[in-house]
């Protein structure tokens, strides 16, 4: 059935002008989200029911569509809508300084045992879009005008950032059961997850060990860093199903999981480069910021598209009681005593289609494209004391995208 037709109920009267507007208005602001949010947004880390279980509730609205879920942790197979460097590429150097991280990620997690150096090297092989490497690098190159490569330490830099990911991404695949990441067999899968932790922990310590390298501060703040990630999963698994979770409980946790990763990667960028200090801020606030819009937006994703468009299935935070931003909200309106009553327990495949619907209705997917929209436009405005640079120019193309998108969804 059509969004326009699941909005009435059945034997009503045809709606009037002003409610007919207002359906075509919400119908168009969907189909806007699709068409922008897919280029930009990826899944970040959520707790999950076991994999099976989440492929059986989404795939009622599948069409027919095979179900492949990557682990539900940052990222899923099936096509899924990345965040990519790809602002970032207009930098001269960055294609050869990202080659250079590669290196340095399997010379990391080289280890006198083969076994271990396998296991830890299983999700490297199998690729990725080193976000977070990436803006390590250009918020380096913000140190100078000249189109020159990377300093060692920052390649280093980037390669514990991003070893501190992909730990984080083997621990995240035990937790969801997961069999598929990065479209290769996970590591739990093909191990076992006592090994999964296991090698899990072992990225974790290489990225440290390099961390340490670069000096005490970013020694600490790589620390810092995985403590606020395992707060923030922590934060989400503990108000699972919990439908009186708060949005400051919400946002705490999106800060934790996501925004932290991202602001460490910008800060030890302007650290190894030795920046100044107000620009070290400047850079720590722009990863913030972008980290939490791009967060926000790609939870309305999973409410208002179709696995079809994005390539994955959709819903996966209802099934697994992550309550959202909108969902929140749409809880505290005079109508959520009727979606309450639906969550808080897994839910069944037409079940999950009619939370989504609610909540569609209910407004406030507007509204948390617009609490986006701020955070996006605060990580915009991070930059501007910045001076010209190969790097600033990426990061403010980088930045101008992501309120592009935003702008261009609630538009």
């Amino acid at each position: 059935a059509s969004r326009s037709s699941r909005n009435e109920s059945p034997g009503s009267a045809q709606p009037g002008v002003a409610e007919c507007q207002r359906s075509n208005a919400k119908a168009t602001l969907r189909r806007r989200l699709r068409s922008r949010i897919v280029g930009v947004v990826a899944r970040t880390r959520r707790p999950r029911l076991p994999q099976r279980q989440i492929a059986a509730a989404t795939a009622g609205g599948g069409a027919g569509v095979p179900v492949a879920v990557e682990g539900l942790g940052r990222r899923r197979a099936g096509g899924a809508a990345p965040v990519t460097t790809g602002p970032l590429q207009q930098m001269p150097t960055m294609a050869s300084d990202l080659d250079r991280v590669e290196e340095g990620l399997r010379l990391a997690v080289r280890s006198t045992n083969p076994f271990l150096t396998e296991i830890a090297g299983h999700l490297i092989a199998a690729g990725g879009k080193r976000v977070r490497p990436g803006f390590c690098i250009a918020s380096a190159a913000t140190a100078h005008v000249e189109d020159i490569a990377a300093a060692a330490d920052v390649i280093d830099g980037a390669v514990a950032v991003e070893l501190v990911h992909l730990g984080s991404l083997y621990h995240d695949d035990v937790m969801d059961d997961a069999e598929i990441r990065r479209r290769v067999e996970s590591v739990n899968a093909k191990w076992g997850n006592l090994k999964a932790i296991l090698a899990g922990d072992f990225l974790l310590a290489r990225a440290s060990e390099i961390a340490a390298s670069l000096g005490t501060e970013v020694a600490g703040l790589l620390a810092a860093t995985i403590g606020r990630l395992c707060e923030g999963q922590v934060l989400e698994l503990q108000y699972t199903y919990d439908v009186t979770r708060t949005e400051e409980s919400y946002l705490r946790a999106i800060e934790g999981k996501t925004a932290a990763l991202l602001s460490a990667a910008c800060r030890i960028g302007g650290l190894v480069s030795n920046r100044p200090r107000a620009e070290i801020a400047a850079l720590t606030d722009f990863g913030r910021s972008y980290g939490m819009a791009f967060q926000i937006v790609d939870d309305v994703l999973d409410l208002v598209s179709t696995e079809d468009e994005i390539g994955k299935p959709v819903g996966h935070d209802l099934v697994a009681g992550v309550y959202t931003m909108p969902v929140i909200r749409a809880l505290a309106t005079p109508a959520g005593h009727e979606l309450g009553a639906l969550l808080g327990s897994p839910l069944a495949p037409p079940e999950v289609e009619k939370a989504r619907e609610m909540v569609r209705s209910s407004g406030t997917v507007e509204e948390a494209i617009s609490v986006a929209r701020t955070h996006a436009v605060t990580a915009q405005q991070a930059l501007a004391m910045l001076a010209p640079s190969t790097g600033t120019t990426g990061l403010v193309a980088a930045a101008d995208h992501l309120v592009e998108v935003v702008e261009q969804a609630a538009a």
